[in-house]
């Protein structure tokens, strides 16, 4: 067998694998894979979304066990040192040779440390790696320990640096954004369009440093304290994230006198191959074209040439233009560009859109005589990326007035049908998929709905960008072949969630067994069962307990199921307000049961460690002094986050404590399509986050703001302003009925922002339900909203009065014992659970 090496296991160094071993022919290769990282290749386009639940493995493109799988040989933590051409062989740090007939380097970039003096200094990071995020949270937590008002800023303010200032928010430190250049991202925005990212920045608590030379890193003891930019100009912070611009990591080419680039970088032909044929350079290390490609879709192009190439199939190369269109979702901020963002008047003229209110901004760039699309810039909203996109790759014709294209003229927009486009537009650069590949997957009956689809041809399945179009092309295409594009429950129920919700509704059914008789079949499942439940619960304000048997694990057990099997215990604390009494109590029950105990970000405290058999007793204990289930577990109201507001602050416009645990009181126990979340701010400093809930509420001079549909989540998203400066009463009013709207209409776990995307007609079709009752259903809407309220129960207190309910209590159905596998293991001054071997030994019965 003849034997590729691959140096790199990154994002492009794991795509190759992917790419080859699916190839006709790659049996007869073996191949193996050095990653200097201690881990498998993980997805470090979504590396912020580590901060928010600290776990690697979800970021994982594939475990260790599918590198065996496909006979590859994986061997992370070690690092290549030489190159040996004459050989064939390659050298690790240890001295360990290995022979090669291919050599792949995927080694990738770094991050580019400016000469700065004292950068050395403690507290100084790079936003590179999971270790690098490992390494700042623990340093966060130090200085934040000192300090709560901690500062953290970030030099640079192109992409990455703004997603280092979102981490630095993540992690409860005051974020300072320096750039050197007069705007933000100036590589990708012009002038206008930065200026309003950085208005929509500065608002969600961004502070923006602007044409910043940093001159040098201030510190006593070996710490950083502080930037210097000028005499007199300086920033007190306490920890400082580089994220300046990479540079290649080409230093094993430089080991064997590989053809370097004058600015660094390994030269490459359109195979892929550098100036040894059996060397082969893909990713960030690659120079083509004199360019180094900073994104993964070239990345992933570049692999499947390599990939090809070696196998035999020599007819694959690299393009010789590469297109560098990107589009983001930037701290929950839309930014998108392509074709060419910046153009001469000289080329095209330019149309733009601009409404710093809404933080919006459109440019499109036009041929001098306006029949082509040349490029653009979408800050704020960028729905129409896509399309635009597509009508620039593919040269299609544009409307006479071209601000049709991002102002429409007609419901239907100026676009057309996604199915207008030709066959070989492709629609998913990470994975190179065409239109025709996606379509001709329906149409020859290979897959007949939008999962199967993204099965067989990945699209969507990396940085998910063209998902919204893969959706529509799934769709017209089914529709045009004469079939029915309906999202069913599962195959028990022929129906959606929005289509039972209503004969349940209109039938007055009160059981599973009765709703599965009246219109479903067979028996149900794990989908239907918990969704029938949830579909009770919002009408008729059941608890879980009244159907135990069909509820997720969860609801069954009204706490949240933790790794080692144990559970978590969340009481209610409306507001965030709690009585120094009422802490007392939970200090209490948290060592009485030998608890782990923690702050949630909605402001409450959280046990974990809670076994099953002690659950009804800690509740007992809570509800006897005055607590209630916090619905923690359930696709229910969450919390109502609030600041101190006018009670206490020198800037509160309102009592937001007092109003956040009015609403919390008054939604609690709501079930719904997803878990619901609010935030009450008492001015528009907004401490409480209110725009990242699905409703929020912002004192402002003469009432209250109201935004709804916004998540901060996997997928950030502001709320949309749905009201301003309405009165308490109003303020209610409008949020029963947007959340009973909500909650009637809704697909299967679905949020309120991806609800409120897919409405069609947006924010300005919900304020017309809502707000103007153009549907003649506000009165029903408030009405079934104060049936719930008036219905409400807390479920734990019926469960512990209620001895048939506290029999599913126990880890044993014939016996009170308790169960003595559970290990945990000391953290700081309280335990966790022991992680689980790696090793899974056979065991022989």
């Amino acid at each position: 067998m003849k034997k590729v090496i691959v140096v790199g296991n990154g994002m492009v160094g794991y795509k190759f694998c992917e790419k080859f071993v699916a190839k006709e022919g790659s049996e007869a290769f073996k191949i193996t894979v050095f990653g200097e990282e201690p881990r498998p290749a993980y997805d470090r386009v979504h590396l912020s979304e580590f901060f928010e639940n600290q776990d690697a493995k979800a970021l994982e493109m594939a475990p260790r066990s599918w590198y065996e799988d496909h006979n590859i040989d994986l061997i992370t933590d070690v690092r290549i040192s030489d190159i040996h051409r004459n050989k064939k062989t390659i050298t690790s740090v240890e001295d360990q040779e290995y022979a090669y007939d291919y050599l792949v380097l995927a080694t990738g970039s770094s991050a580019f440390v400016p000469p700065v003096k004292g950068v050395e200094k403690e507290g100084v990071f790079v936003y590179r790696t999971i270790e690098d995020l490992e390494g700042m949270l623990a340093y966060a937590a130090k200085i934040k320990a000192k300090n709560p008002n901690a500062k953290a800023a970030v030099l640079g303010g192109g992409l990455l640096g703004l997603e280092a200032g979102k981490a630095a928010m993540d992690m409860g430190l005051e974020p300072h954004i320096v750039e050197f250049a007069p705007k933000l991202m100036p590589r990708q925005l012009d002038s206008r369009s930065s200026q309003v990212l950085q208005l929509k920045l500065e608002s969600i608590g961004l502070n923006i440093h602007l044409s910043k030379a940093t001159n040098q890193i201030l510190g006593d003891d070996g710490y950083i304290t502080g930037l210097e930019f000028g005499e007199d100009d300086k920033l007190d912070v306490e920890m400082l994230i580089i994220s300046a611009g990479i540079r290649p990591r080409d230093e094993l080419g430089k080991t064997c006198d590989l053809k370097m680039g004058v600015r660094g970088g390994i030269v490459v032909n359109n195979k892929m191959q550098t100036s040894d044929s059996d060397i082969f350079a893909i990713g960030e290390v690659a120079l083509y074209n004199q360019m180094i490609y900073g994104l993964v879709a070239p990345g992933y192009d570049m692999a499947e040439v390599a990939a090809s190439q070696i196998i035999g199939n020599v007819e694959v190369l690299m393009p010789a233009e590469i297109d560098m269109s990107t589009k983001l979702k930037l701290i929950g901020v839309d930014v998108a560009s392509f074709g060419e963002p910046f153009m001469p008047a000289s080329k095209g003229h330019s149309v733009i859109f601009e409404n710093k209110t809404q933080y919006l901004y459109k440019r499109i760039n036009v041929s001098l005589d306006g029949k082509s699309l040349l490029g653009g810039i979408l800050v704020g909203d960028a729905s129409d990326y896509n399309m635009l996109h597509q009508v620039y790759l593919n040269g299609m014709a544009i409307p006479e007035d071209a601000a049709q294209l991002i102002l429409p003229a007609t419901e239907g927009g100026a676009f057309g049908s996604a199915l207008d486009l030709p066959d070989e537009a492709q629609i998913c650069s990470c994975e190179n998929v065409s239109k025709g590949q996606i379509c001709g997957a329906i149409k020859d009956g290979s897959c007949e709905d939008l999962a199967s689809v993204i099965s067989a041809t990945k699209a969507s399945t990396s940085c998910g960008g063209c998902k919204p179009m893969v959706t529509d092309l799934v769709n017209e295409t089914l529709k045009s072949l004469g079939k029915t594009v309906k999202n069913v429950i599962c195959e028990h129920f022929e129906y959606s969630r929005q289509e039972l919700y209503g004969i349940i509704k209109v039938k007055k059914l009160t059981s599973f067994n009765e709703v599965l008789d009246a219109c479903g079949t067979g028996h149900g499942c794990e989908t239907c069962k918990p969704l029938v439940s949830s579909i009770f619960a919002s009408l008729y304000n059941t608890t879980p307990n009244k159907e135990d048997v069909t509820q997720d694990t969860n609801d069954k057990f009204l706490a949240n199921i933790q790794r080692n099997g144990t559970y978590s215990v969340v009481p209610r604390i409306a507001g965030g307000e709690i009585t120094p009494e009422g802490l007392i109590v939970l200090g209490q029950i948290g060592s009485k049961y030998n608890l782990y105990t923690k702050i949630t970000g909605g402001a409450r405290i959280d046990f974990f460690g809670a076994q099953l058999n002690d659950l009804p007793a800690i509740w007992k204990e809570l509800i006897d002094n005055g607590f209630e289930s916090g619905h923690a577990y359930g696709k229910s109201l969450r919390t109502v986050k609030s600041c101190v507001g006018s009670t206490w602050c020198r800037y509160g416009l309102d009592e937001s404590v007092s109003f956040a645990i009015a609403l919390e009181n008054r939604y609690k126990g709501l079930r719904s399509p997803h878990k619901i979340k609010g935030g009450v701010s008492g001015c528009i400093r907004e401490c409480a986050e209110a725009r990242g809930k699905d409703f929020g509420v912002i004192a402002v001079e003469g009432g209250w703001n109201l935004y709804v549909g916004g998540n901060g989540g996997a997928t950030p998203r502001h709320a949309e302003l749905l009201a301003e400066k309405i009165d308490n009463e109003t303020v209610i009013k409008y949020i029963d009925r947007y959340l009973m709207y909500y909650i009637q209409t809704a697909a299967p776990l679905m949020r309120t922002a991806a609800w409120l995307d897919k409405l069609e007609g947006g924010i300005e079709q919900l304020k017309k339900i809502v707000i103007g009752d153009s549907l003649n259903i506000v009165e029903a809407l408030e009405k079934e909203m104060q049936f719930l309220v008036d219905a409400y129960e807390c479920e734990w207190k019926q469960a512990i009065e209620n001895d048939e309910m506290k029999k599913r209590f126990s880890h044993f159905v014939n016996s009170e014992d308790r169960d003595d596998n559970l290990v945990f293991v000391p953290l700081r001054d309280q335990k966790m659970p022991k992680h689980w071997e790696k090793e899974v030994k056979e065991v022989t019965l």
